[in-house]
């Protein structure tokens, strides 16, 4: 299946670009994707945890198993001032 990923703020920032589209085994969850992109782009290594998420403009949990044209977006922190 193919998803789109789009990037904002800081993980644009650390992916170097504002999206990808890539190849997955169906099946594959959020947590799956966000693990092998942690393993691929150091900057989201940092995170200790998966960050919220949203498949198609909806949050979603981490369990969620991803369709053909999904479009994943990880929701970066913000800080207020």
């Amino acid at each position: 299946m193919n998803v789109q990923i789009l990037y904002f703020a800081s993980f644009r920032d650390g992916a170097g670009r504002g999206e990808d589209r890539l190849t997955l085994p169906d099946g594959t969850t959020v947590a799956d994707l966000w693990n092998l992109l942690a393993r691929e782009i150091p900057a989201f290594a940092a995170f200790p945890a998966m960050p919220p998420a949203a498949v198609n403009r909806a949050y979603v949990r981490a369990d969620a198993r991803l369709s053909d044209g999904d479009e994943v977006t990880f929701l970066p922190p913000v800080a207020g001032g």
